[in-house]
C-alpha cells in the first residue's frame, strides 16, 4: 500500500497556527511533543466554557479524518484536561494545540467525524 507523504509534525503544527489566526481564531500550542511524528491533540474553547478535544485518525480507506475524543457534545474545561492527561500518559510523544474561537470553529481541512 502505498502512503502519502508525511509532513513533520512541527511543519503541521506552524501552518495550522497561520490558518487559525487567518481565519479569525487564536491557537497556540500547549504542549510539544516529537517534532518529526508527534500526533497531534486539538483542544477547541468557544470562550463560554465549552471544549472539545479532536484526535487525528484514519478512516477505513486510509483516509485522514478527526474524531472527537471527549464525545459527540462539548464538555467542561476539566473534562476536556483530563482526556489530554490520559492521552499524554499513553503517548508522551503528542502535541496538544488549543484553538480559542467564540464560534467553536477547528479550522481543519478533513471531516471530523462525531462517533
Amino acid at each position: 500500500m502505498d502512503r502519502e507523504p508525511r509532513l513533520q509534525t512541527d511543519f503541521w503544527v506552524k501552518a495550522y497556527l497561520r490558518r487559525c489566526e487567518a481565519e479569525g481564531g487564536a491557537a497556540f500550542v500547549v504542549r510539544r511533543g516529537n517534532r518529526e511524528a508527534g500526533v497531534v491533540l486539538i483542544k477547541i474553547n468557544d470562550l463560554d466554557g465549552n471544549f472539545l478535544v479532536l484526535t487525528r485518525s484514519r478512516d477505513m480507506d486510509g483516509a485522514l479524518i478527526w474524531r472527537r475524543g471527549t464525545g459527540p457534545n462539548p464538555v467542561e474545561e476539566a473534562v476536556a484536561d483530563s482526556y489530554l492527561e490520559k492521552q499524554l500518559n499513553f503517548d508522551p510523544d503528542l502535541w496538544v494545540v488549543e484553538v480559542e474561537d467564540r464560534d467553536g470553529r477547528h479550522f481543519l481541512d478533513e471531516p471530523v467525524l462525531t462517533d
